[in-house]
């Protein structure tokens, strides 16, 4: 705890009085700038155009392989204030390691920007576009001869620096266009993925790994809630739905919604999207998300959801059918796939929230 503290207290004194030193493009740790930026700039840019040149490369173990020698030269050049006590501190969270700087600690989040600030440079001189968080980097251009000279400005870094270039998670240069125009190069990509997005000419979307864990996630939930407890060998300390209502697809509904979009309703949703709220705050997954716009990938999302939502509830039925339980002929065990957000929404069950699908705006 004490050196946590330390460590804070000096990443907020170091990040204060330099960060108008570091790069418009890098974008971590720091309080004038986030990944939302980030992504905001990429799409923008590349939006204008119908094809792009785009350089990706992956580093392996970035924090733990920095080389401190190329580390330490940096205090001393490039214009960063960083004073002798600065320096004593330093030295001091770096003493037990030869090489890497620690991970988890506050000040190392300054470290690591301190050592790209000259790769940010050489890209700027270069006239390439990029966006740096921490040690992800991508860089486009509109000429081929530029970004392939930031594959040289990348090998002369991590020849520097001492961290290497991983080539299983990079990508080289590629050509980044709509899907169906003509293309030179046989590595030709619609989109390209970037902190959690997939950012194409048209659109922002969320990455396919992404969605797979957002599907996994919500599909336990139901799991967990509407089918594990019939799976058992006997039943225990189960509510047997009844009179239209079933507490447990409520529990998993509400479970759902907080997942997404952390304590917001629907609509408080709506408030903000049609602009009668100004600024609203949660902790769910999709705010993480809050530049996506590709409409069919949401509206597939929405109907995977009502389908799993669905076939989730007549599972049920299916089990509770088998414990001598039939409620097949009651809400909501009878209600069709077309009809369930509309019957959903218009149920209440005892005093608690309406029995609302969450679905994504």
């Amino acid at each position: 705890m004490p050196d946590a503290a330390v460590s804070r207290i000096f990443y907020e004194r170091l990040l204060d009085k330099n960060k108008h030193r570091f790069s418009s493009f890098s974008y971590a740790y720091r309080n004038d700038r986030n990944v939302h930026f980030a992504i905001q700039d990429i799409w923008l840019d590349v939006s204008r155009d119908a094809r792009a040149f785009i350089a990706e490369f992956d580093f392996s173990d970035f924090f733990g392989s920095i080389s401190h020698e190329y580390l330490r030269e940096q205090f001393d050049c490039n214009g960063f204030y960083i004073s002798d006590e600065e320096r004593v501190v330093i030295d001091a969270f770096l003493q037990s390691r030869e090489v890497g700087i620690p991970q988890g600690t506050s000040i190392s989040l300054f470290l690591a920007n301190l050592v790209c600030w000259r790769l940010d440079q050489e890209f700027e001189r270069a006239g390439l576009k990029f966006a740096r968080y921490a040690d992800d980097t991508v860089i486009w251009s509109q000429s081929y001869q530029r970004i392939c000279d930031a594959f040289t400005i990348i090998n002369d870094f991590s020849a520097a620096t001492g961290i290497k270039i991983n080539p299983k998670k990079s990508d080289g240069i590629s050509l980044l266009t709509r899907p169906g125009l003509p293309a030179e190069l046989a590595n030709t990509k619609s989109s390209i993925d970037f902190l959690g997005c997939s950012i194409s000419v048209n659109s922002v979307g969320i990455k396919k790994a992404s969605v797979q864990n957002v599907q996994q996630q919500i599909s336990y939930l139901l799991y967990r809630n509407l089918l594990q407890p019939l799976r058992g060998k006997q039943l225990r300390g189960l509510v047997i739905p009844a009179n239209g209502e079933d507490p447990a697809l409520l529990t998993a509904m509400l479970q759902i919604r907080r997942y997404l979009y952390g304590g917001l309703t629907s609509q408080q949703l709506r408030n903000y999207i049609s602009g009668r709220s100004k600024r609203i705050h949660f902790k769910g997954i999709m705010s993480f998300y809050p530049l996506v716009n590709d409409e069919e990938q949401l509206r597939f999302l929405d109907g995977w959801l009502v389908s799993t939502i669905f076939r989730s509830v007549q599972l049920r039925s299916k089990l509770l059918k088998k414990w001598k339980h039939d409620q097949s002929h009651q809400f909501p065990f009878n209600v069709p796939r077309d009809e369930l957000v509309a019957r959903f929404k218009e149920q209440r069950i005892g005093r608690s929230r309406p029995l609302e699908v969450p679905i994504l705006p």
